[in-house]
């Protein structure tokens, strides 16, 4: 498990402790564990999301996040307003929030 192999703390729910500790590199092994694949609507998620954060000190709301990325996706990028809702498959919302390293989240759908 991502915990035991690194010296970055999870909480009990599995996110970050420490925002500033995440890297890419923590973001990809998370993402390996939960059998995930990181592409660049990923990125585009996980960047919002330490973005967002970072300026509101909490994490945005599901229909924020597609609203704000529906509209800033490049149209090269194979990926949809529709398509973004399912990029952290059953995990959603927070398994997103986890792999951007947000210390923690309460969100609903998505």
């Amino acid at each position: 498990m991502l915990n035991q192999s690194s010296d970055l703390e999870l909480n009990n729910k599995g996110y970050l402790i420490n925002f500033d500790a995440w890297s890419k590199d923590f973001a990809l092994d998370l993402a390996k564990e939960h059998h995930l694949e990181l592409t660049e609507c990923h990125w585009h998620i996980i960047n919002f999301l330490r973005d967002y954060y970072s300026e509101y000190g909490i994490a945005p709301d599901p229909r924020e996040i597609i609203k704000k990325l529906g509209k800033q996706i490049n149209p090269e990028t194979p990926c949809s307003r529709k398509h973004l809702e399912g990029l952290f498959s059953t995990g959603g919302c927070k398994l997103a929030c986890k792999i951007a390293g947000l210390p923690d989240c309460h969100c609903r759908g998505v």
